[in-house]
Parts: structure tokens; C-alpha cells; sequence
């Protein structure tokens, strides 16, 4: 595949009813903490990890009336909601789940959630007590009992989740142009996973990958990862709130994303061939089938809350976290600490430890230190710009190995 390479480099210096459930409900597993990790991992959301899928597929399948082909969006979010990673969902938020998210960012019980999780539609037939078959191509992924239809106040959805109802802004464009007239709230029975290019394990897949008994950090991206990240997520080890022995969870976001960032499957193999090249034993990966919203703070939330799900105790919050500038005027959305500030609020609340990124950069004597210490020590810091990089990229001219990982370059020039 073929891609536009514009993407954001490290953030470094380079010099229902409601619809969830936090008790058993008929149909649903709903995995105890205890059941899944021996007690030692972070507890999921709300308490109990959702597992929606049916060993009876061909009796969930009779119910359905009617047949959708799932966006690549709402893949993303089926598959989160009926493996768990959306803890404690257990389908698509109804009209008022969706306004407490919008004008909260909590569930109705009180609970933190960043962004509502909706199913759009201009379908006018579609109405609740339909029941329908979720499909991905003539693959049947799951069903959904629709409960109420409503149509959202897009502008204020906007405004309270992406901070604008502006469309230059990439979350905003995508609810008033992507999205449907109506949003729909429904429970959701899994029938299967999608199948994908690459494996996105479930939250009890990567519970068992995890080591019990430590704290487990994840680290988000959504672009390759080059030698600042790589010293990003390492260093995180150290920090203070972390006990002794921790280890990173790498788990990037392969779903839809921004226009201009390298398509998921790219973006994939950069970090397979990394993973072989590293071979860090404190650093286990993992692929999150997750479409971004370039929500900054609010998706910090969501993030973190998802991890928690996936068994992580704490997360690295990076400076202008899923953050995003305008189309327009090239100025930011959000400030460069918004993201971290929030969770470091919301830290205790939400159950998970925030770990704020370090501003690394990279110095001719002493590699990669704080911006402090390179200014304190008065190091010479050695630069790299995004534009000079996808210039010798493209050019096959030497990237500086400080810069970037020679298995990545090489993945990004045979998929120019």
C-alpha cells in the first residue's frame, strides 16, 4: 500500500437504559477480576471485563431482521465493545448514556468514560426493536437489538468532546461529515472476530501475556515508532510511581486515524520489525483495533480507560496527547500539558497511575537526556525536522540511526 508519508514525529526535541454492566447479566460473561488475572492486574473498568461472544452464532443469527455493513469505525468499536476493551459497555450508548458522556464525560452510574461510543446511521427504516446482523464483507461479526434511535446534538458533541464544532479540526469533520443523521443505542452479541492483517488480541488475551505481581505501563502510538519513542517508553520504567521490575505494554493503534497519518497495516509491520530488532524483555506488544479521534484530553481518558481494561496499571501520557492543529491556521488544539493535567486529575478516579512523558532530545556527547540537563550541562543538541527526514526518505539518503531505527526506514521506502 502506498501512502502520502506525513506524520507527526516523536513529541520530543530531536536535537442505555444505560448500555454497560458491572454485574453478571443473562448472556453476558462477565469476567471478574479474579477470573482473569489471579487478582494482580489492574481491575477492568467498572469492575467486571465484558465478554459478549456466543458460542450459539447460528441462533443469534436467526433473531436478525435486517443486515449492516459495518465503516471501518464501527468495526473498531463492535469489536472493542463485545471482547471487553470497552468495559463496562455492553453495546452502543443510548440517548441517555450519550449525554451524560458528551456533558460529563461519565456513564449515568457516575463512572468515567471520555468519548461516547455510538452507532450512526441515515438509514430511516432502521428503528428500535430491529434486530440486525453486523457484518465486515460476508464475514458476520455480531448482532445488534437496537433500543432507541435519537439524533445527537452534533455541534455540542463536538464542542464538549473535541474542545471545537470547528471541521477543521479531525474528530469534528469526521461527526459532521462521516457520521450518520441518527445515532441508534443496541446490545451487542458477538459472533466473531474480525480478521485482520494483523492479530489485535482481546483484553483477556493480553491479561495472560502479562507478568502478575508488577505494574504494567502502556505506551500509545499511532505513528512508527523511531528512537525517541523507543527512549520515551523505556525510560517511563523509571518513574517514581512505578514499582520495581515494571514493564512497558507497546500497543498501538492500528484502526482509522487521521487523514494524513500511514494506513494501520504500514504502520503494523514497522513495529514487527522493531519488536525483532529490540528483543526488550521489559517490553511486551500488543495491536488495539481503535479508531483515533484526535480528541486530546478527553481521549486521554479513553485510552488509559482501555488499557485499564487490558490489564495495565498505568499509562504514559505524552505532551499534547492525540492531540491536533488546525487545517486552517496550523495552530494546536489543545495545550501542550491539557492531556496530562486531566489525567493526573482524574488519575485516582479512573484507577490508573499517569506517567508524564519525558522531553527527551538528542545531544552530540551524552545521546539522548532531558531538555533540562541538555541545558544545564550545555550540550550540543542535534536536530532532525519532519520535512528534512521525508525529504531523505524519499531521496534514499542515510537517516541518522540517533533518528530512526534502520529496520522502520526501510518499511516506510518499500511502502512509498
Amino acid at each position: 500500500m502506498k501512502f502520502s508519508l506525513f506524520f507527526i514525529l516523536p513529541a520530543v526535541t530531536v536535537a442505555f437504559a444505560p448500555i454497560y454492566s458491572t454485574t453478571k447479566a443473562r448472556g453476558v460473561s462477565s469476567l471478574s477480576m479474579s477470573a482473569v488475572s489471579g487478582g494482580l492486574l489492574a481491575e477492568p473498568h467498572g469492575g467486571t471485563l465484558v465478554d459478549l461472544m456466543t458460542a450459539d452464532v447460528a441462533g443469534a443469527v436467526a433473531k436478525c431482521t435486517k443486515e449492516i455493513q459495518l465503516s471501518p469505525r464501527q468495526l473498531c468499536d463492535v469489536e472493542l465493545i463485545m471482547n471487553g476493551g470497552f468495559s463496562p459497555l455492553t453495546g452502543f450508548m443510548n440517548e441517555e448514556t450519550y449525554k451524560s458522556v458528551v456533558e460529563n464525560m461519565a456513564l449515568p452510574s457516575g463512572l468515567l468514560m471520555g468519548l461516547p461510543v455510538v452507532f450512526d446511521t441515515d438509514d430511516e427504516a432502521l428503528q428500535p426493536g430491529d434486530v440486525a446482523l453486523l457484518k465486515d464483507g460476508e464475514r458476520e461479526i455480531a448482532t445488534i437489538e437496537f433500543t432507541d434511535k435519537f439524533t445527537p446534538d452534533k455541534p455540542l458533541e463536538c464542542l464538549k468532546c473535541y474542545g471545537t464544532s470547528q471541521i477543521e479540526h479531525p474528530g469534528a469533520l469526521m461527526v459532521a461529515t462521516e457520521r450518520g443523521k441518527y445515532y441508534m443505542g443496541g446490545k451487542v452479541t458477538g459472533l466473531n472476530l474480525p480478521v485482520r492483517d494483523f492479530v489485535c488480541q482481546t483484553p483477556k488475551e493480553v491479561r495472560a501475556m502479562l507478568p502478575p505481581g508488577k505494574d504494567v505501563v502502556a505506551f500509545q502510538c499511532r505513528n512508527p515508532v523511531h528512537r525517541a519513542h523507543y527512549e520515551l517508553f523505556t525510560r517511563a520504567l523509571d518513574a517514581p510511581n512505578l514499582g520495581d521490575d515494571s514493564v512497558v505494554l507497546v500497543h498501538p493503534t492500528c484502526g482509522p486515524t487521521q487523514a494524513d497519518d500511514i494506513p494501520g497495516t504500514v504502520r503494523y509491520q514497522t513495529y514487527e520489525v522493531l519488536k525483532e530488532e529490540t528483543k526488550n524483555p521489559r517490553t511486551i506488544w500488543a495491536y488495539l483495533p481503535y479508531s483515533m479521534h484526535m480528541a486530546g484530553p478527553r481521549e486521554a481518558i479513553q485510552h488509559s480507560m482501555i488499557r485499564k481494561n487490558f490489564g495495565c496499571t498505568a499509562f504514559i501520557i505524552g505532551r499534547d496527547m492525540a492531540g491536533s492543529k488546525s487545517s486552517v491556521t496550523g495552530d494546536d488544539f489543545y495545550g501542550a500539558y491539557d492531556a496530562q493535567d486531566l489525567l493526573k486529575e482524574k488519575s485516582g478516579e479512573l484507577g490508573v497511575k499517569a506517567v508524564p512523558s519525558l522531553n527527551l532530545v538528542y545531544t552530540e556527547e551524552e545521546g539522548y537526556v532531558t531538555a533540562d540537563e541538555a541545558e544545564e550541562k550545555g550540550l550540543t543538541k542535534k536536530t532532525l525536522s519532519g520535512t528534512k527526514f521525508r525529504k531523505a526518505l524519499r531521496a534514499g539518503e542515510d537517516i541518522p540511526e540517533w533518528f530512526a531505527f534502520k529496520s522502520v526506514v526501510k518499511v516506510l521506502r518499500d511502502n512509498m
